[in-house]
Protein backbone atom coordinates (compact mmCIF):
# COMPACT_ATOMS: atom_id res chain seq x y z
CA UNK A 1 0.00 0.00 0.00
CA UNK A 2 1.19 3.47 -0.72
CA UNK A 3 0.63 5.94 2.26
CA UNK A 4 -1.95 8.83 1.45
CA UNK A 5 -0.40 11.45 3.73
CA UNK A 6 2.99 10.86 1.72
CA UNK A 7 1.91 11.58 -1.74
CA UNK A 8 -0.51 14.33 -0.51
CA UNK A 9 3.13 15.59 0.71
CA UNK A 10 5.16 15.15 -2.67
CA UNK A 11 2.09 16.65 -4.82
CA UNK A 12 1.96 19.44 -2.81
CA UNK A 13 5.58 20.16 -2.92
CA UNK A 14 6.31 20.07 -6.36
CA UNK A 15 2.65 21.96 -7.20
CA UNK A 16 4.66 24.75 -4.92
CA UNK A 17 7.88 24.50 -6.24
CA UNK A 18 6.55 25.04 -9.50
CA UNK A 19 4.31 27.77 -8.12
CA UNK A 20 1.22 26.15 -9.68
CA UNK A 21 -0.76 27.08 -6.70
CA UNK A 22 -2.33 25.20 -3.57
CA UNK A 23 -4.37 21.65 -3.74
CA UNK A 24 -6.91 21.59 -1.27
CA UNK A 25 -7.50 18.43 0.82
CA UNK A 26 -10.97 17.99 -0.97
CA UNK A 27 -9.63 18.74 -4.41
CA UNK A 28 -6.56 16.23 -3.77
CA UNK A 29 -9.12 13.47 -2.57
CA UNK A 30 -10.29 13.82 -5.66
CA UNK A 31 -8.07 13.48 -7.92
CA UNK A 32 -6.51 10.63 -5.91
CA UNK A 33 -9.23 8.43 -6.33
CA UNK A 34 -9.36 9.33 -9.97
CA UNK A 35 -5.84 8.91 -10.30
CA UNK A 36 -5.84 5.37 -8.41
CA UNK A 37 -8.48 4.06 -10.67
CA UNK A 38 -6.78 4.88 -13.74
CA UNK A 39 -3.64 3.27 -12.63
CA UNK A 40 -5.88 0.71 -11.83
CA UNK A 41 -7.81 0.01 -15.15
CA UNK A 42 -4.59 0.32 -16.72
CA UNK A 43 -3.34 -2.68 -15.62
CA UNK A 44 -5.53 -4.90 -17.47
CA UNK A 45 -5.00 -3.40 -20.49
CA UNK A 46 -1.24 -3.74 -20.24
CA UNK A 47 -1.72 -7.24 -19.15
CA UNK A 48 -3.37 -8.25 -22.17
CA UNK A 49 -0.83 -6.09 -24.06
CA UNK A 50 1.86 -8.21 -22.37
CA UNK A 51 0.52 -11.27 -23.29
CA UNK A 52 0.35 -10.91 -26.67
CA UNK A 53 4.69 -10.79 -26.82
CA UNK A 54 6.83 -13.59 -25.81
CA UNK A 55 8.32 -13.07 -21.78
CA UNK A 56 11.70 -13.13 -20.47
CA UNK A 57 13.43 -15.21 -18.18
CA UNK A 58 14.50 -12.71 -15.70
CA UNK A 59 12.62 -13.05 -12.30
CA UNK A 60 12.31 -9.87 -11.70
CA UNK A 61 11.58 -7.95 -15.04
CA UNK A 62 9.01 -9.86 -16.53
CA UNK A 63 5.69 -7.84 -17.28
CA UNK A 64 3.35 -10.62 -17.23
CA UNK A 65 4.59 -11.34 -13.50
CA UNK A 66 5.26 -7.83 -12.53
CA UNK A 67 1.67 -7.56 -13.76
CA UNK A 68 0.27 -9.64 -12.35
CA UNK A 69 1.60 -9.27 -9.18
CA UNK A 70 0.18 -5.41 -8.83
CA UNK A 71 -3.71 -7.08 -9.80
CA UNK A 72 -2.55 -10.38 -6.82
CA UNK A 73 -3.39 -7.22 -4.16
CA UNK A 74 -7.17 -7.38 -5.41
CA UNK A 75 -8.04 -10.36 -5.74
CA UNK A 76 -9.83 -11.96 -3.32
CA UNK A 77 -13.09 -14.48 -2.76
CA UNK A 78 -16.50 -14.43 -0.84
CA UNK A 79 -19.31 -16.55 -0.18
CA UNK A 80 -22.80 -15.83 -2.66
CA UNK A 81 -26.25 -15.39 -1.42
CA UNK A 82 -29.11 -16.38 -3.43
CA UNK A 83 -31.67 -14.11 -3.51
CA UNK A 84 -35.00 -14.07 -5.96
CA UNK A 85 -33.48 -16.83 -8.51
CA UNK A 86 -30.45 -15.23 -8.75
CA UNK A 87 -26.61 -14.89 -6.72
CA UNK A 88 -25.95 -11.15 -6.57
CA UNK A 89 -22.02 -10.27 -7.40
CA UNK A 90 -20.33 -8.87 -4.33
CA UNK A 91 -20.89 -4.79 -3.66
CA UNK A 92 -16.79 -4.52 -4.63
CA UNK A 93 -16.79 -6.83 -7.58
CA UNK A 94 -14.58 -5.42 -10.68
CA UNK A 95 -13.87 -8.83 -12.69
CA UNK A 96 -15.42 -11.91 -11.98
CA UNK A 97 -12.92 -14.95 -11.74
CA UNK A 98 -14.03 -18.91 -11.00
CA UNK A 99 -17.38 -19.54 -9.69
CA UNK A 100 -17.62 -23.30 -7.73
CA UNK A 101 -19.82 -25.03 -5.88
CA UNK A 102 -19.07 -26.55 -2.17
CA UNK A 103 -21.37 -29.46 -1.78
CA UNK A 104 -22.47 -29.41 1.82
CA UNK A 105 -20.01 -26.89 2.58
CA UNK A 106 -16.86 -29.71 1.40
CA UNK A 107 -13.50 -27.83 1.70
CA UNK A 108 -12.65 -26.02 -0.83
CA UNK A 109 -10.32 -28.87 -2.41
CA UNK A 110 -13.41 -30.85 -3.08
CA UNK A 111 -15.24 -27.71 -4.75
CA UNK A 112 -16.82 -27.58 -8.20
CA UNK A 113 -16.29 -25.30 -11.03
CA UNK A 114 -19.42 -23.93 -12.50
CA UNK A 115 -18.86 -23.63 -15.99
CA UNK A 116 -19.79 -19.94 -17.77
CA UNK A 117 -22.38 -19.97 -21.14
CA UNK A 118 -23.52 -17.98 -23.16
CA UNK A 119 -27.64 -17.04 -22.90
CA UNK A 120 -28.10 -18.43 -26.15
CA UNK A 121 -26.69 -21.96 -25.87
CA UNK A 122 -28.88 -22.88 -22.58
CA UNK A 123 -31.49 -24.62 -25.01
CA UNK A 124 -28.62 -26.82 -26.49
CA UNK A 125 -26.98 -27.91 -23.11
CA UNK A 126 -30.62 -28.99 -22.06
CA UNK A 127 -31.24 -30.54 -25.13
CA UNK A 128 -28.62 -33.67 -24.19
CA UNK A 129 -28.65 -35.64 -20.89
CA UNK A 130 -24.84 -35.52 -21.26
CA UNK A 131 -24.86 -31.79 -21.00
CA UNK A 132 -27.65 -30.98 -18.98
CA UNK A 133 -26.67 -29.39 -16.06
CA UNK A 134 -26.47 -31.54 -12.48
CA UNK A 135 -24.82 -30.56 -9.29
CA UNK A 136 -21.92 -32.42 -10.24
CA UNK A 137 -21.47 -30.84 -13.50
CA UNK A 138 -23.57 -27.36 -13.02
CA UNK A 139 -23.52 -23.86 -15.16
CA UNK A 140 -24.33 -20.59 -15.14
CA UNK A 141 -25.08 -17.33 -16.80
CA UNK A 142 -24.47 -13.58 -15.97
CA UNK A 143 -26.68 -10.68 -15.95
CA UNK A 144 -27.52 -7.28 -15.04
CA UNK A 145 -29.43 -9.20 -12.16
CA UNK A 146 -26.60 -11.23 -11.04
CA UNK A 147 -25.71 -14.91 -11.48
CA UNK A 148 -28.41 -17.76 -12.44
CA UNK A 149 -26.83 -21.26 -12.23
CA UNK A 150 -28.58 -24.48 -13.76
CA UNK A 151 -28.49 -27.62 -12.17
CA UNK A 152 -30.87 -30.76 -11.29
CA UNK A 153 -31.74 -30.43 -8.41
CA UNK A 154 -31.21 -26.59 -8.14
CA UNK A 155 -28.35 -24.97 -6.17
CA UNK A 156 -29.43 -22.01 -3.87
CA UNK A 157 -26.68 -22.15 -1.25
CA UNK A 158 -22.30 -23.00 -0.76
CA UNK A 159 -21.37 -21.25 -3.90
CA UNK A 160 -18.45 -19.16 -4.25
CA UNK A 161 -16.40 -16.96 -6.32
CA UNK A 162 -12.61 -15.67 -6.58
CA UNK A 163 -12.78 -11.96 -8.12
CA UNK A 164 -10.99 -8.91 -8.59
CA UNK A 165 -12.33 -6.43 -5.83
CA UNK A 166 -12.21 -2.30 -6.88
CA UNK A 167 -9.73 -0.30 -5.31
CA UNK A 168 -10.52 0.57 -1.36
CA UNK A 169 -11.42 5.05 -1.93
CA UNK A 170 -8.63 7.21 -0.57
CA UNK A 171 -9.14 9.60 1.91
CA UNK A 172 -6.77 11.56 3.06
CA UNK A 173 -7.91 12.72 6.30
CA UNK A 174 -7.56 16.13 8.20
CA UNK A 175 -8.36 18.09 11.45
CA UNK A 176 -8.25 22.02 10.92
CA UNK A 177 -6.25 23.49 13.53
CA UNK A 178 -5.19 27.31 13.29
CA UNK A 179 -6.65 27.51 10.17
CA UNK A 180 -4.59 24.80 8.19
CA UNK A 181 -5.69 20.99 7.85
CA UNK A 182 -3.25 18.86 9.62
CA UNK A 183 -3.14 15.27 8.68
CA UNK A 184 -5.22 12.95 10.78
CA UNK A 185 -4.28 9.09 10.25
CA UNK A 186 -7.16 8.11 11.98
CA UNK A 187 -9.48 8.96 9.09
CA UNK A 188 -7.59 8.14 6.38
CA UNK A 189 -7.64 5.65 3.98
CA UNK A 190 -4.24 4.74 2.13
CA UNK A 191 -3.71 3.91 -1.54
CA UNK A 192 -4.12 0.07 -1.87
CA UNK A 193 -1.65 0.34 -4.95
CA UNK A 194 1.36 -1.35 -4.83
CA UNK A 195 4.58 0.21 -3.36
CA UNK A 196 5.98 0.90 -6.38
CA UNK A 197 3.11 3.31 -7.81
CA UNK A 198 4.36 6.11 -5.44
CA UNK A 199 5.68 7.93 -7.66
CA UNK A 200 3.34 7.65 -10.75
CA UNK A 201 0.55 8.46 -8.80
CA UNK A 202 2.32 11.37 -7.32
CA UNK A 203 2.37 12.91 -11.07
CA UNK A 204 -0.68 11.75 -12.50
CA UNK A 205 -2.44 13.64 -9.68
CA UNK A 206 -0.30 16.41 -10.82
CA UNK A 207 -1.29 16.04 -14.37
CA UNK A 208 -5.42 15.56 -13.61
CA UNK A 209 -4.84 19.00 -10.94
CA UNK A 210 -3.66 20.64 -13.94
CA UNK A 211 -6.38 19.97 -16.37
CA UNK A 212 -9.11 20.89 -13.33
CA UNK A 213 -6.71 23.93 -11.80
CA UNK A 214 -6.69 25.00 -16.14
CA UNK A 215 -2.64 25.13 -15.72
CA UNK A 216 -1.17 23.74 -18.70
CA UNK A 217 2.14 23.31 -16.82
CA UNK A 218 1.73 21.47 -14.04
CA UNK A 219 -0.01 18.88 -16.36
CA UNK A 220 3.11 19.05 -18.83
CA UNK A 221 5.59 18.61 -15.35
CA UNK A 222 3.30 15.62 -14.52
CA UNK A 223 3.36 14.01 -17.86
CA UNK A 224 7.08 14.75 -18.04
CA UNK A 225 7.88 12.99 -14.86
CA UNK A 226 5.95 9.58 -15.88
CA UNK A 227 7.47 9.05 -19.00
Amino acid sequence: MVNVDTVYQRVLAIANKEQRGYITPLEFNLLANQAQLSIFEEYFTQLNQALAVPGNESEYSDIVKTLNEKISLFKTRSALTYSNGYFPYPSDMHKLGTLYYRPGGSSIEKAIEVQEINPDELIDYNKSPLTSPTRSRPIYIRSMSGIEIFSKPSIVNNIETSYIKRPTKVEWGYVVTNEQALYNASTSNDFELHDSEETVLVMKILELAGIIMQKPDLITVGQQKQQ
